[in-house]
């Protein structure tokens, strides 16, 4: 069972996304929050799997929740919801370990199926906005170009092969039919570029790959 937490200011979200969450057998809403603060105290309370985390909240937005939520000793994955898919505040969020992002308007099978794959490791980003937000927020200057060259310098050339399908947002099913190998394969490969990449997660290193000019 998949254990959620719904942060949003707004009680009309959270009670059409806590219905559309427990209509699903292998997702339980453990815990709501109004506000990044709450949201860090139910999840130091209770245990969290995923976060869906709103950007825009008072007291504390959803960058700087992300950011404590994942600094916690047992962080929970989060996926980033916004209204706006050209957002200086997402790329921020996922900046700040965020597992992926969603717009508001996601079909409602989408994300459940982004809270059994952000469970499952993987990473989720709305296809085409994550490219526009990536290509637009991400900063390209040389000495970042530079630094992103030297840290992928760190994998093999198979490793270099599966992070350029990490960056195109491929799951691990997708990575293992691609490249004709194991899930299993694709799972320990992901595990040692995120590992000398020094990067906590797959957006993470999908960010450092286009820094790099990387491409699948």
């Amino acid at each position: 069972m998949i254990r959620t937490m719904i942060v949003d200011d707004d009680a009309l979200v959270r009670l059409g996304l806590a219905d559309l969450l427990d209509g699903d057998q292998g997702i339980e809403v453990a815990a709501q929050a109004a506000d990044g603060l709450q949201a860090v105290e139910q999840a130091t309370a209770h245990r969290i799997d995923v976060a869906l985390v709103d950007v825009r909240m008072p007291r504390m937005d959803g960058i700087t929740a992300t950011a404590r939520l994942r600094a916690l000793p047992h962080p929970p994955k989060v996926i980033t919801l916004t209204t706006f898919d050209l957002d200086e505040y997402v790329y921020n969020a996922l900046a700040a370990g965020a597992d992926g992002f969603l717009l508001k308007d996601t079909d409602p099978a989408e994300i459940l199926r982004a809270v059994h794959l952000v469970a499952a490791g993987s990473a989720m980003l709305h296809p085409v906005a994550a490219r526009r937000l990536i290509d637009r927020y991400h900063a390209t200057n040389q000495p970042r170009v530079t630094a992103a060259k030297a840290r992928l310098d760190r994998l093999t050339p198979r490793e270099r092969d599966v992070l350029a399908l990490v960056a195109r947002g491929d799951t691990n099913a997708d990575i293992a039919t691609r490249l004709t190998m194991r899930e299993s394969t694709v799972k320990a490969h992901v595990s040692r570029i995120l590992t000398a990449l020094d990067v906590t997660n797959r957006v993470q290193a999908a960010l450092l790959a286009r820094d790099a000019g990387l491409s699948g």
